[in-house]
């Protein structure tokens, strides 16, 4: 064995869970939690990976940050033509995940993504900084390059192109999502690995489910 990564053990003794006392609204449990995780210093709390498939069931994951909380979901921008933006125009199930390493804690959702509307997509999109617009532009995300130089090329152009202006226009292979959660786990570490969770799952009326769940 090159790692003796089995050696590896951490106890958790940062916090409680119970179902007795969560918010009833598992979105505004979300949001407390956030706010622990941004005033806690986790850097990147609003990293979380996303795990999409294809129509067959071939699963692919990655990091991508939440970029918006609303009562209906959870809200991300990325590329339409990318593998993600391929497998969820295919397959609308997706699924995300948040490690929150300072607190202990993670939380997982399963639910079903839409696209939000094109104005939504267009406001976030110039609100970014010039970089990043200009980032969304010169990459055809997912798709095989020979070499760096093609987007470095690709930058200098657009550069040249938008250099008196701050806002391009959104890319139209570029905009956001909604996950609309359908299970929602909200994950408490605890010692000897009898760790606490509490799961949410929609009823399909506007209510939720509350369960305890064995770790």
């Amino acid at each position: 064995m090159l790692l003796e990564i089995h050696h590896l053990r951490q106890d958790y003794k940062a916090g409680e869970l119970d179902v007795s006392t969560v918010n009833p609204d598992p979105i505004r449990q979300f949001e407390e939690w956030f706010k622990d995780a941004m005033q806690s210093g986790e850097p990147e709390p609003n990293a979380m990976t996303l795990a999409t498939a294809t129509p067959d069931g071939k699963p692919s994951a990655r990091i991508v940050l939440l970029k918006g909380l609303e009562p209906g979901g959870f809200v991300f921008y990325t590329n339409y033509d990318s593998r993600k933006g391929r497998e969820l125009e295919a397959n609308a199930h997706a699924a995300l995940a948040f490690l929150w390493l300072t607190l202990q804690r993670q939380v997982r959702i399963e639910g079903i993504v839409e696209k939000v509307l094109p104005e939504a997509s267009t406001q976030y999109f110039q609100s970014r900084p010039k970089d990043s617009q200009i980032g969304a532009w010169a990459s055809p995300q997912s798709a095989v390059i020979s070499d760096r130089t093609i987007l470095e090329d690709n930058v200098a152009d657009l550069e040249k192109q938008y250099a008196e202006t701050e806002q391009l226009p959104r890319p139209e292979q570029w905009g956001g999502y909604l996950l609309k959660p359908t299970c929602i786990e909200f994950w408490q570490g605890r010692s000897s690995r009898l760790h606490d969770r509490v799961q949410y799952l929609f009823d399909g009326a506007g209510g939720w489910t509350i369960q305890r769940l064995a770790p």
